[in-house]
């Protein structure tokens, strides 16, 4: 028997799914492959803020799409009545995909690359990868007010983490001012092709400010909710990646977390690092344990919230209706164990820069067109309880910072381009084969008086 979805979502436990959602892997790795590209703290400073604004501006149209039609689903419902039922259903395909499943899956390589370094080593990091995964969706499998308040405690910790971790680290005078002086340009970066690579890594950092959007059939109160929840979550968090970020370049020099010129790959645990030059060997100990807690934090956000847009389609019947099963305590549980399957397909198979480029590429497409969705809905007249600041500017900047983006990748990562490509091919392909067209409308025949048509 299959339960709909219940309403019992509040402020609270929502901006904290934005918040866990957003911090997670992004921010305790990307700076690395940032320094790798840009060398020069300064400019990567400037792509965190600029990251920021450019997620400030689509939470603030999200915000409003999500108040017009509170539904669970996010850009499958968005893009679905603004654009075509066709782009909704690789949107939900994307997000299936690109928008969680490999997060999900990076996000657990990313912890147990931390776990590798707690260990001193010689760890199996696919398994512990995917061991996460499999526990983190038996956990969401079941009830979804107790993995609301799960993930309301593990994200409290987490904010309390950095917290603590930039307070401490700056105090204490371990690190060097001198590390933010550089021979590598500063704002005569902010307009190359590597900074908008940087970008494209920040980007991918600061993906999940979206996430209230995919639950809002499960929000109290959407059109205040939504709204507050979004800009909250996304504020608190750009504040927050900043100044880490200023602790990171405090502790070690950029190149440093570049790693070895004659090698490819950067420093990936760049809070670790960070962490053993301000704290020594225990302390450092301390912080990466601590940061691999938040990056559970991270994956149990990302398994709750995706599998809502998965059932969304499903009531639609744009997937198997298995997909919308809902149990009595309102979880989607095949939608919930599908995800993780799928997302441990990905920890097999791939490898963390892959997953977090594929990622940030589809994920920047797409949220580009949700934000020009808002331009279309409102032309026809649609109205909500929230209307987005300075509009037209938010969406204008978010699309134009989005392509440019995705620009970059398509000329520096052909590769994971083209992967990109065939994800969007196979969802395409989907979509004919599964997505029935309603039957034509038979035509009404007029009838004559002696009863001929």
């Amino acid at each position: 028997m299959s339960a709909a979805p219940r309403r019992q979502l509040g402020l609270w436990v929502t901006a904290a799914i934005v918040i866990a959602n957003m911090i997670g892997t992004g921010v305790f790795t990307t700076t690395g492959y940032s320094a790798k590209s840009l060398h020069d703290p300064m400019s990567i400073l400037i792509t965190w803020v600029v990251g920021g604004i450019v997620a400030l501006c689509g939470a603030a149209c999200y915000a409003e799409l999500g108040t017009m039609m509170p539904k669970a689903g996010g850009e499958y419902v968005y893009l679905r009545e603004a654009y075509h039922p066709a782009l909704g259903f690789v949107s939900g395909w994307v997000s299936l995909t690109a928008g969680f499943s490999a997060p999900i899956a990076a996000a657990a390589l990313a912890f147990a690359s931390y776990v590798n370094v707690l260990a001193g080593g010689g760890v199996n990091q696919k398994l512990i990868a995917v061991l996460l995964i499999a526990a983190v969706t038996l956990l969401h499998s079941f009830d979804t007010k107790v993995g609301g308040r799960v993930q309301a405690v593990f994200t409290g910790l987490k904010v309390a983490l950095i917290v603590v971790f930039i307070v401490a680290g700056l105090g204490s005078g371990n690190g060097d001012w001198s590390h933010f002086s550089s021979e590598h340009g500063g704002l005569s970066n902010v307009f190359t092709t590597n900074f908008a690579i940087s970008l494209m890594y920040v980007s991918f950092a600061y993906s999940g400010w979206n996430a209230a959007a995919y639950i809002a059939g499960e929000v109290r109160t959407p059109e205040k909710t939504l709204p507050r929840s979004l800009l909250l979550g996304t504020g608190a968090v750009m504040t927050l990646y900043v100044l880490l970020n200023i602790v990171y370049f405090y502790a070690v020099p950029s190149d440093t977390l570049a790693g070895p010129p004659d090698k490819f790959a950067p420093v990936i645990e760049v809070g670790a690092t960070s962490a053993s030059a301000l704290f020594g060997t225990r302390g450092g100990h301390l912080i990466t344990s601590l940061i691999s807690l938040a990056l559970v934090s991270a994956v149990s956000a990302m398994i709750m919230a995706g599998p809502r847009v998965y059932a969304a389609m499903a009531a639609d019947r744009a997937l198997p209706p298995q997909l919308g099963w809902y149990n009595k305590r309102g979880v989607p549980t095949v939608a919930v164990v599908a995800q993780g399957v799928l997302g441990i397909v990905f920890v097999l198979v791939s490898d963390l820069g892959a997953l977090m480029r594929f990622s940030a590429f589809l994920l920047a497409v797409f949220a580009g067109l949700t934000c020009g969705a808002l331009f279309i809905m409102r032309r026809r007249g649609m109205h909500s309880g929230y209307r987005t600041p300075l509009y037209p500017l938010p969406p204008l900047v978010f699309i134009a910072i989005s392509l440019w983006i995705a620009y970059a990748q398509f000329k520096a990562n052909p590769k994971e381009l083209a992967v990109a490509m065939l994800v969007l091919a196979v969802g395409a392909v989907l979509y004919a084969v599964l997505v029935k067209p309603p039957p034509p409308v038979p035509e009404a025949r007029v009838v004559s008086e002696d009863g001929s048509s």
